[in-house]
């Protein structure tokens, strides 16, 4: 068996972003030259997802896709955006006493919505492959998600391909 991983970055913005990274997956499948296995792209984000989605074609003034707002919608219908301090519990006190050692600015942990965010859609997507190819069926497409509105930040995605 073989495994093979690769990284690579992605510029997020100051509001939910959505990556298509599709053709990096398969970009990483073909220099693997692992013709049978599982492809994994995951996140080590904590504030970030990836998923599996059919590209939405249509996209609002802002560059998201309709399906991704969307999913934003109701995303914040059940997990409101974090806009002020004590909004949720986290970040509390220590957490922020914490942030604050590593030099980083208290508003940047008003992000709780974005972790709660990330648990409920999962940072990984498992992806089969057959004969070389990535079985995403027709319409299938691997977005990057980064939910975290409080900063736009470099972030990294990885795949790792494990097969034959």
């Amino acid at each position: 068996m073989t495994v093979y991983h690769e990284a690579f970055q992605i510029q997020s913005d100051k509001r939910p972003t959505f990556h298509d990274v599709t053709v990096q997956a398969q970009a990483a499948l073909e220099k693997s030259n692992i013709k049978n296995g599982i492809l994994v792209v995951f996140s080590q984000h904590t504030t970030c997802s990836v998923l599996l989605q059919e590209a939405s074609d249509d996209e609002n003034y802002w560059g998201t896709e309709f399906l991704m707002q969307d999913l934003t919608n109701v995303l914040e219908s059940i997990i409101p955006t974090c806009r002020t301090e004590g909004q949720y519990m986290h970040p509390g006190p220590e957490h922020i006493k914490a942030a604050t050692q590593r030099n980083e600015l208290p508003s940047w942990s008003l992000n709780t919505d974005a972790h709660l965010r990330s648990v409920i859609l999962g940072r990984s997507q498992t992806i089969p492959i057959v004969d070389g190819v990535l079985m995403l069926g027709e319409f299938g497409r691997i977005y990057f998600a980064d939910f975290d509105q409080v900063r736009a930040r470099e972030r990294t995605v990885r795949v790792q391909i494990l097969g034959e």
